[in-house]
């Protein structure tokens, strides 16, 4: 066969000996060492010519103040605004008003080459667009520089067009200003936490004092922030103080690592510098810090915006908070507490504290009373889990029978000796076979409905072990609750020794009232930033947690319990008589921990689920106190305080 002819390549009057005259087979589409130098030349040529279009293509943007000076506006369900926060705390210094000690242990913890680079670090761009590419997490590793820029120029959105316009104007930037103006920027700029832009307004939130007065270890502390606050400010739990005590440790370590800490310096500092406890702005006292706290916690949840991007300002974020009911609420605890609990002359109704939440069937949460004032009192109440439900988890192991009990139904009970009787009508039974004398019968077994009403303990703990407590815990999943805030599956778990908090109790028990139809629990209906919707907001999806059969079974017998307890109340007694005809009171349980430690309500009335609970906890303590001998002498009255809150909400008092 003949050869096919080799063919020259021609560029532009350039003749390119390729494929390689004079050599055979694969030898002559192998490159010569001067073609591959002559290609390595050339493609340099071209990304240089390429990344000198590119710097030339990038402006240093102005300052973008503006986003900096706004606040995000809180409005209520009705479009009335809440409350403006997030007006940027800043005052900003010179790097001659800022101890050296600060200086060192910033760079040390966030670019130690800092003053010899040429502010970009190509090895973090590379990074973060890759992971970027592959759908995984935002990388760090940008420069000071860059992070300035960032601050300054751009918005904190995380994409590539960010990052390239990042890398380019960090790379300008060196070029226009010293390194020194850039730090001294970057430490006006930069979020701490706590409301906080910039050191000086850092160093009077987390030590109240001016930043020249800092010493390092105060300052390794503040330099931990920078890679978090909402990780790293002690103040956020004890997670947070671990990794900021973590972080604070070798921060001050790597300063003697890279020389601008001596190691007699760093042994000075062994003691963890604690910050003062964080301190909310006066717009958030009373209910409405809780309000924004948990309008925060579920924008978060729902869209991945940060307390950095919250505070930075601009958003409009409209809640499905009902002013008249929060108002309503708030007064009826303030009411039950001033006649009913004196701590002055009682040192039983000291430490008391009160959790609410109200809950419409679609999931939307109304009101809550977080706690006396978000500012003195931060621990949100409302949505808090560690108070034990005691018996008003009982309706869920309930339904759980029902739902998966075969035969087993509302008039299902268990008699003296333990056995499952899955239908009635009952009588007393004959004694078994060589019983003893007096052992002439055996009791009837109390209908499960009964159980319920009475708050059975026997009865639940037998009932859920015949069901199964992986059962009753799916069940009570499903409806809603947390899976962290569920106890471990013991025989005490169908008791209540489980701890959710006052939001999700009332969301799952609309599960009841609404044919076992639930939509998890949302505050937010809409966020917008100029002009534009933030995406991942709208109406959750309900969800069926168990057949309409099994819900109405359940609601119908909480409707008794709720009666019940109202009757035998004396100051609510008339209430109870007046409202049984025309309310539309449909569910109601209450609950009590078996070692005393909390009592809660949770009513369903006027279209809205309303949990109450109630209980004691000493500040700086984690163990909650006993309820025994609150409101007087009889230790059972602590029970009956959150009937009274809810009562009072419903009546308007």
């Amino acid at each position: 066969m003949a050869r096919s002819p080799i063919r020259t390549i021609r560029l532009r009057g350039l003749r390119v000996d390729y494929p390689r005259r004079g050599r055979s087979n694969w030898r002559r589409w192998v490159p010569s060492w001067r073609q591959v130098l002559s290609g390595i030349l050339l493609g340099s040529g071209a990304l240089a010519g390429l990344f000198a279009v590119m710097y030339a293509s990038v402006d240093i943007p102005d300052e973008n103040a503006e986003a900096r000076r706004q606040g995000t506006v809180y409005y209520w369900a009705d479009g009335s605004q809440m409350v403006s926060v997030g007006a940027v705390d800043r005052q900003n210094v010179t790097l001659a008003d800022i101890p050296d000690s600060v200086e060192h242990a910033v760079i040390a913890a966030e670019n130690e080459t800092f003053y010899s680079d040429s502010g970009v670090s190509a090895k973090g761009i590379a990074r973060a667009a890759v992971s970027m590419v592959k759908g995984g997490e935002t990388q760090g590793g940008s420069t000071i520089t860059q992070q300035y820029v960032k601050n300054t120029y751009l918005s904190q959105e995380q994409s590539a067009t960010r990052k390239f316009k990042e890398f380019f104007i960090s790379l300008k930037l060196s070029n226009k200003q010293s390194k020194e103006e850039i730090l001294q920027g970057y430490l006006n700029t930069s979020w701490f936490g706590r409301g906080a832009y910039g050191i000086q307004a850092a160093a009077q939130a987390y030590y109240g004092i001016p930043a020249k007065d800092l010493d390092p270890s105060q300052a390794a502390l503040l330099a931990s922030l920078l890679k978090g606050a909402e990780q790293y400010d002690p103040a956020g739990g004890k997670g947070n103080h671990e990794r900021a005590v973590d972080r604070w440790e070798w921060i001050l370590d790597r300063q003697v690592e890279i020389g601008t800490m001596t190691k007699a310096e760093r042994a000075a500092y062994q003691k963890f510098p604690e910050p003062r406890p964080a301190a909310k702005p006066t717009s958030l006292g009373g209910q409405t810090g809780y309000l924004v706290d948990i309008a925060n916690k579920y924008i978060k949840k729902r869209s991945g915006l940060t307390d950095k991007d919250l505070f930075r300002g601009g958003y409009r974020v409209h809640t499905t908070f009902d002013k008249a009911r929060v108002g309503q609420l708030e007064r009826a605890v303030r009411s039950v507490r001033r006649r009913d609990l004196d701590p002055k002359k009682r040192p039983e109704d000291k430490y008391v504290e009160v959790g609410a939440a109200s809950v419409r069937s679609d999931g939307a949460v109304v009101a809550v009373y977080g706690g006396a004032d978000a500012i003195t009192h931060f621990a949100n109440n409302a949505d808090t889990a560690g108070v034990p439900v005691g018996s008003a988890f009982k309706p869920f192991v309930l339904a759980a029978a029902l739902q998966h009990g075969d035969g087993i139904t509302l008039n299902s009970g268990y008699d003296s000796e333990g056995r499952l009787i899955k239908d009635g009508p009952y009588a007393a039974l004959p004694a078994p076979p060589g019983a003893g004398a007096g052992q002439v019968m055996v009791t009837a077994p109390t209908p499960l409905r009964d159980a319920l009403v009475k708050s059975a303990n026997a009865t639940f703990v037998l009932l859920g072990k015949d069901i199964g407590l992986k059962k009753v815990k799916e069940l009570a999943v499903s409806a809603g609750l947390h899976e962290q805030s569920l106890a471990r599956l013991d025989k005490s778990f169908p008791l209540g020794t489980s701890t959710p908090s006052a939001v999700r109790m009332a969301d799952a028990y609309t599960a009841f009232s609404n044919d076992g139809m639930r939509a998890d629990p949302y505050s937010v209906t809409k966020v917008i930033r100029d002009g534009e919707a933030v995406e991942g907001f709208g109406k959750p999806e309900p969800r069926r947690v168990m057949d309409a059969s099994v819900a109405n079974d359940v609601n119908n017998t909480l409707g008794m319990v709720a009666w019940t307890r109202l009757g035998q109340d004396g100051k609510f007694a008339a209430f109870a008589k007046s409202r049984a005809a025309d309310d539309d009171l449909s569910a109601g349980a209450t609950g009590k921990d078996d070692r005393m430690k909390s009592a809660w309500f949770i009513g369903h009335t006027k279209g809205l689920t309303t949990a109450v609970t109630m209980f004691r906890n000493k500040p700086g303590t984690p163990q909650l106190l006993g309820m025994q001998g609150v409101g007087g002498p009889d230790s059972e009255r602590g029970n009956v305080f959150p009937l009274r809150i809810w009562s009072a909400y419903v009546m308007g008092t």
